[in-house]
């Protein structure tokens, strides 16, 4: 099973994060000499969640946290074929 972390910061917000982890795989994708299933899937995860994720309301979740200074680290996997995350707060 593919699982992707990012973490958003207060100048680049989990959208935005995931948008930038989608185009670099998107690129090693096309780059790759031979076919990479898990690049594929990773591909595949990122974009469900870009296309099926209320930011907006996502975002007024986290961004508290992140203006306290802690950290948020978003754990994002497959379970039968929709996107799941979950976020976690730490120190900084």
């Amino acid at each position: 099973m593919v699982v992707v972390e990012l973490e958003p910061t207060l100048t680049s917000c989990i959208e935005t994060e995931a948008r930038k982890e989608y185009g670099a795989t998107l690129r090693k994708l096309l780059a790759a000499e031979e076919d990479d299933p898990q690049l594929g899937e990773k591909a595949e995860l990122l974009r469900l969640f870009l296309e099926n994720t209320d930011f907006g309301q996502l975002r007024s979740e986290y961004e508290p946290h992140l203006l306290t200074g802690k950290r948020v680290r978003f754990t994002i996997c497959l379970e039968g074929g929709a996107p799941r995350y979950k976020w976690e707060v730490g120190k900084t």
